[in-house]
């Protein structure tokens, strides 16, 4: 029986997500016991410790299901972006909610649209449900919002915009945003996905958040995966008017945030010394990588997200082989359509040493 003829159009198109190999992978390939791991956007840090013990505290209530409506967390974030509890979506991952939006506001008959060279997850949300993916030529590796405004139609449901962008590390200033926001039709839902917002330093930086009660079609999606560290927990969550959240939560699945991963998040939200180091770390992170970089003649891609985008060649899938066998997991994009480049999440200053050190004795 062919099952894949079963399955709606839009499903028979798509791959699998690929995400980062995991240490434990590569150990049984290769046999190696020294390896790091800078392909997936994760916290060096490792977890606050405060999460260490709101984990051990709620071992005792494991076996009853966690708060279906995370009351606590909800209070804690609304409290936090100043909004209310009932603007508020809990996901299993922010990756949840960009998956609920289509199924909310799109079908068959819709187009949504999304940049080149962005998060792999748009396109299999959209071609989930059977809608048209409307790709957009990128600028200067980054979202080109006059194009993606140019690209609307009267199918046009939702607009995918990653402010910074994933797998570049580009961003958008207010004024592009707030220009781009005011040329789109209330009808059409906007999506800013703002995973790695916390990492951003630059004064010019617009917290989609603030944007809200002025566009009820807005929707903004963070994560705990990144600067807070809990990508292991999986926990994500939207901001966007009331009823924009009543439609998301119709959907979500009972349950989909279990009760570790909501403890963990009260425990980090009440750490702004680990959020301020996790910042600290990242941006020397950067410069570190950045200089090393232009040390061996390489170009990048500037960046203001936890990774950084580096141009290697032609052969960055043999690069990226070779740094494997010397224990040191990056991300190659060739599935972005950035044959040439490979991804590399900021680690320890010690992680991005060992890196870079692998890296030139690769090219050599």
């Amino acid at each position: 029986m062919n099952f894949l003829s079963l399955a709606n159009a839009g499903i028979q198109k798509l791959t699998p997500y690929q995400p980062g190999k995991p240490i434990e992978e590569l150990q049984r390939e290769l046999g190696l016991t020294e390896i790091i791991k800078l392909a997936s956007n994760e916290n060096p840090l490792g977890p606050s410790p405060r999460v260490g013990e709101a984990l051990a505290a709620c071992v005792p209530e494991l076996s009853r299901y966690p708060d279906g409506n995370a009351f606590r967390l909800k209070q804690a974030l609304a409290k936090k972006l100043s909004v209310g509890t009932d603007q508020l979506t809990i996901g299993n991952g922010s990756n949840d909610i960009l998956e609920f939006v289509p199924r909310v506001f799109a079908n068959s008959e819709s187009e949504i649209i999304f940049s080149e060279y962005s998060f792999a997850v748009y396109p299999l949300a959209t071609m989930g449900v059977g809608a048209k993916p409307v790709v957009t030529p990128a600028k200067d590796w980054g979202h080109d919002l006059d194009a993606m405004v140019e690209a609307i139609t009267e199918h046009t449901r939702v607009i995918f915009v990653a402010n910074p962008n994933n797998p570049t590390g580009t961003w958008i200033p207010k004024a592009d945003l707030e220009a781009f926001l005011a040329r789109v039709p209330e009808r059409i839902i906007v999506v800013l996905d703002e995973a790695y917002a916390e990492y951003l330093q630059e004064p010019d930086y617009p917290n989609g958040v603030s944007y809200i009660s002025q566009y009820p079609n807005l929707i903004v999606t963070r994560t705990f995966s990144k600067a807070y560290g809990l990508a292991g927990l999986r926990l994500g969550y939207s901001i966007s008017s009331p009823e924009l959240a009543d439609l998301l939560n119709r959907i979500r699945q009972p349950f989909n945030v279990n009760l570790p991963a909501q403890e963990a998040a009260l425990a980090v939200l009440q750490d702004e010394e680990y959020l301020e180091k996790s910042i600290a770390v990242n941006t020397a992170g950067l410069r570190q990588l950045g200089s090393g970089f232009e040390r061996l003649g390489l170009q990048y891609i500037p960046s203001v997200a936890n990774f950084i985008a580096v141009e290697v060649g032609d052969n960055a899938g043999e690069i990226y082989q070779a740094l494997l066998h010397k224990g040191v997991i990056v991300r190659p994009v060739a599935n972005y359509s950035m044959t040439r480049h490979l991804r590399v999440s900021v680690g320890l200053e010690s992680e991005n040493e060992r890196f870079l050190k692998a890296l030139e004795e690769v090219l050599a």
